[in-house]
């Protein structure tokens, strides 16, 4: 489709294009803050309880769930979904190129005008379906694209941020904002592409002392292109295949082997080339899945589903899961574990000692994260989710 020309009484391309880096800066910078703003002039009827997370209620298991429970569908052939964020909804935030027309997309703004370190329209698995279930849920997928992220939901998010710029004093008008409008309810995974990331909360736990600790993530906006400036858990990632050559579509289709290359990636900083442009993974020959298998088989490690949600500005949905390591097992695998990585860097001990590796797991460490700190819905309502279930996840020490 052709892109728009620009109206006599349009301003310059370069006045639009001024205009929407600024936007585009502000919300960067403003995410934590506009978030609040936005629940507090319309807080949605969905929110996890006591989380600035969207969900439906069936999305959020009563207790930990263990990973291997978690069932999933495939379905290739599922139909397009109405949105695709070229709707003319989103012309009013649109800039202009040079030659006087309008971006079709959020992705092509961002790769021309703000392009981050980590920025490719690689395959993903498309969330289309999540069925509730007494023994574990079973989410259906199907393909889709990681530009839909962009295109809709930092779309979705920048258009309430040129809103909010524009009203610093007043609520934001609905009126401002017809792109949100449009997609109504945004837990409606057939409405728009619902691309979902695998967001893990990865713990320490020292069974003897009967003391926990979990690592935090800074996410650097100049790194990633969306949810910058924000603190999350960590590892986190997009559900999707190592590589778009087609073998790895099946192979990869794996909650566990996703959680497994987050961690390899984020933690040890490790390439994502995996050599799957040329073969699959060999995940049973793979020393890290070797080590880190046998250990959920003798207990050590237990990997657990807590749920899903979306972030109420972007409207991005993370899995929610949870990692719990042996602390001698922990120390074994991350010896080596980085402080900086391509997407942001690890927030280290308060106390400079050096002799931890996260943030200790209690009480006001969570509040604090969850309260007063930037940090991304999905990590905050993680964090609140595993402090009601720490009993489940780490044993009676933590009643």
């Amino acid at each position: 489709m052709p892109s728009a020309p620009v109206a006599d009484d349009q301003p310059a391309p370069f006045a639009s294009v001024e205009q929407w880096r600024r936007v585009r800066g502000f919300l960067n910078d403003q995410r934590h803050a506009l978030t609040g703003r936005l629940l507090v002039e319309s807080t949605p009827g969905s929110l996890i309880p006591g989380t600035p997370l969207l969900a439906r209620q069936h999305w959020i298991p009563e207790r930990p769930v263990p990973l291997e429970h978690v069932r999933l569908s495939w379905k290739p052939d599922a139909p397009a979904a109405p949105l695709d964020g070229g709707e003319p909804e989103l012309d009013h935030i649109r800039p202009h190129r040079e030659d006087g027309t309008l971006y079709r997309t959020y992705a092509e703004a961002v790769r021309d005008l703000a392009k981050p370190r980590l920025f490719e329209n690689r395959n993903c698995y498309r969330l289309l379906d999540v069925e509730g279930s007494t023994t574990g849920p079973r989410l259906t997928f199907g393909r889709g694209r990681y530009f839909d992220v962009i295109n809709i939901c930092e779309a979705a998010a920048h258009e309430y941020a040129a809103a909010a710029l524009a009203s610093p004093d007043t609520p934001v008008d609905p009126a401002a904002t017809p792109f949100r409008a449009s997609i109504a309810d945004p837990t409606d995974l057939l409405h728009r592409p619902v691309m979902a990331a695998t967001s893990t909360l990865t713990i320490r736990n020292d069974r003897a002392a009967g003391e926990a600790e979990f690592v935090l993530h800074w996410r650097d906006p100049e790194k990633v292109a969306s949810g910058g400036g924000l603190y999350q858990v960590m590892p986190v990632g997009m559900f999707q295949a190592s590589h778009d050559a087609p073998w790895n579509e099946g192979n990869d289709f794996d909650l566990w082997r996703a959680i497994l290359r987050e961690l390899s990636e984020e933690l040890l900083g490790d390439t994502e080339d995996y050599g799957s442009d040329r073969a699959p993974i060999d995940y049973a020959a793979w020393p890290l899945n070797k080590t880190l298998t046998t250990a959920r088989e003798h207990g050590r490690l237990r990997v657990f589903w807590l749920g899903l949600g979306m972030d109420p500005l972007t409207f991005v949905t993370d899995m929610l899961t949870v990692a719990v390591f042996d602390a001698d097992l922990f120390d074994e695998t991350f010896q080596r574990i980085v402080s900086t990585n391509d997407e942001g860097h690890r927030v280290g001990p308060e106390d400079a000692t050096g002799c931890s590796v996260g943030i200790p797991f209690v009480a006001e460490q969570v509040d604090r994260l969850t309260g007063t700190e930037p940090m991304q819905p999905a990590g905050a309502a993680l964090l609140r989710l595993a402090w009601q279930h720490r009993e489940a996840l780490l044993g009676e020490a933590f009643r």
